[in-house]
């Protein structure tokens, strides 16, 4: 018998509570105080009921914030009863309840750890790439929304790397495209993408993915790749050479948010451009 549903809480790409057997639209119309306390449990590890009531309520009397913080877990136990445990003067969530931000630290920590076998490697679910709670400035959220990024970069370039290593080289890119969409100007990523390339026995694939990165650093930066970038392609023969002002004319495509790049990052000029 498969197990009963699972209350989940969801933080990437906004908050969300699900419920089983609740409308969605009562968890969606909670107070904002009440998804800011799940939210705080969710990204903390048992903090007592003084701690919570700072973090949430920093710029009122002690007494207020206390008050308000009893206020937050009676709706809540109205909505969502049995969510939130109370340990003496701890507050955690039940220990079945499912976060997306904890399933996101599971795959990235299985990502990043010693290889294993090819089970242990893979893509994480679309729905882990979002940003932590947009549009929330608690300085909780920003340590953990920045910490929470790096982490997902590191992830996926290392199961590209690994994936790359056992020939799967269509996840492999797949794996390195979501970093480089997630973050267009992280060098790392875009390496990623040329030694993917690399692997696969593409050159000239990797010639534009590292032509491609030159000119999006030098027109957003005023920098050039690292050595350790342009190490990657140093000892690859050109076929061609760019024409004066050329740009990639994929650009676009790469930076925009959730859109789907295909490994052929430029295009031939239609005019007379002639192999060098």
């Amino acid at each position: 018998m498969d197990p009963p549903p699972a209350t989940r809480v969801t933080l990437l790409d906004g908050f969300g509570l699900e419920v089983p057997g609740l409308d969605r639209r009562s968890t969606a119309d909670l107070p904002r105080g009440v998804q800011r306390l799940v939210a705080h449990l969710c990204l903390s590890h048992g903090p007592t009921r003084t701690a919570t009531a700072g973090h949430l309520w920093p710029d009122v009397p002690e007494a207020h914030a206390h008050g308000s913080l009893r206020s937050a877990l009676w709706r809540l136990n109205k909505v969502a009863p049995g969510l939130i445990e109370v340990s003496g003067s701890a507050l955690r969530l039940a220990a079945d309840v499912r976060v997306d931000v904890r399933e996101l630290n599971a795959w990235a920590q299985q990502a990043i750890a010693p290889p294993g076998g090819a089970d242990d490697v893979a893509l994480p679910d679309a729905a882990l790439l979002g940003d932590l709670l947009p549009g929330w400035y608690d300085d909780w959220v920003l340590l953990e929304r920045e910490r929470l990024r790096q982490l997902r970069m590191q992830g996926l370039e290392a199961v590209a790397a690994r994936l790359a290593f056992l020939g799967r080289h269509c996840e492999a890119l797949e794996a390195a495209y979501a970093a480089v969409r997630a973050e267009p100007l992280r060098e790392s990523a875009h390496r990623t993408v040329v030694r993917v390339h690399l692997a696969q026995g593409n050159l000239a694939e990797a010639l534009r993915a590292y032509d491609f990165f030159r000119t999006l650093v030098h027109e957003e930066l005023g920098v050039l790749p690292t050595e350790q970038m342009t190490r990657l392609v140093q000892d690859i023969p050109r076929v061609r050479r760019a024409l004066p002002g050329e740009r990639p004319a994929l650009q676009a495509a790469v930076i925009r948010p959730g859109a789907v790049v295909p490994a052929r990052l430029g295009r031939r000029p239609t005019g007379g451009g002639a192999p060098a």
